[in-house]
């Protein structure tokens, strides 16, 4: 087993009076070269966005972006006329595609909205662009790490134009869980929102991260009551 562990202080991060965001990835003015995409995942940010605050109208093309809103509400808009509310628990999938220029904004004129947003280059270029959300069941996601989107999702998950899975659970304290990669070409990123988890001998915290490669089984025991993202991606396919 291959373990790469990108502690939360190490990530770069971009501030301003609106706006504290986290990369693991190089993203905008923060560029690392060892750190530039897992496989087919690109860029994973952590953002926290003050009230009736947000990112104007910008544009995108030829990638998934999946938005998962932990605290509040984020607003958004594009220029197809699509328009909506994320809020905490819903995830969102945006095919960019082709091109789309869209803008994000806290909904709450008083509380601060909380997020991940994560891009995974697509398997086909030049799609049509689209959306798709939905709310996730918290007892689907007790206790197990619950498919939340996938290439072949099921009922209550969303699509993604590519091989990769999006795994999200919410552990006991001392629960212990096992995942299998799909193949050796596969990889498994493993993302803390909040709690303590072992990996093996390694502990990671509220914002730490693993890309796990060459491994049969990921092997977790939670150390308090956790909430974990796991996404699967290609790592040989690039």
């Amino acid at each position: 087993m291959h373990v790469d562990i990108i502690a939360a202080e190490e990530r770069g991060i971009t501030q301003s009076e609106w706006l504290d965001s986290y990369h693991t990835y190089s993203f905008g003015q923060y560029h690392n070269p060892k750190r530039f995409n897992f496989g087919t995942l690109r860029v994973f940010n952590e953002d926290n966005v003050e009230p009736s605050a947000g990112f104007h109208t910008h544009s995108h093309d030829n990638m998934e972006i999946i938005t998962i809103v932990l605290e509040g509400a984020l607003e958004h808009k594009d220029n197809t006329g699509t328009r909506g509310i994320i809020r905490a628990g819903d995830i969102q999938r945006m095919t960019a595609g082709s091109g789309i220029k869209h803008s994000e904004n806290n909904a709450s004129d008083k509380e601060k909205v909380h997020f991940l947003q994560i891009w995974v280059y697509p398997e086909t270029r030049d799609l049509a662009p689209s959306y798709e959300q939905k709310t996730i069941d918290p007892k689907r996601i007790k206790n197990t790490f619950y498919p939340i989107v996938s290439k072949s999702p099921k009922e209550d998950a969303l699509s993604i134009h590519q091989d990769a899975t999006f795994f999200l659970g919410h552990f006991d304290k001392e629960q212990k869980v096992e995942h299998t990669p799909a193949s050796e070409k596969h990889g498994d990123y493993l993302f803390v929102i909040d709690g303590e988890v072992a990996l093996g001998n390694k502990v990671l915290k509220a914002g730490d991260s693993a890309q796990i490669t060459q491994v049969d089984k990921v092997l977790l025991k939670m150390l308090a009551p956790s909430k974990l993202l796991l996404i699967e991606v290609g790592v040989n396919t690039l």
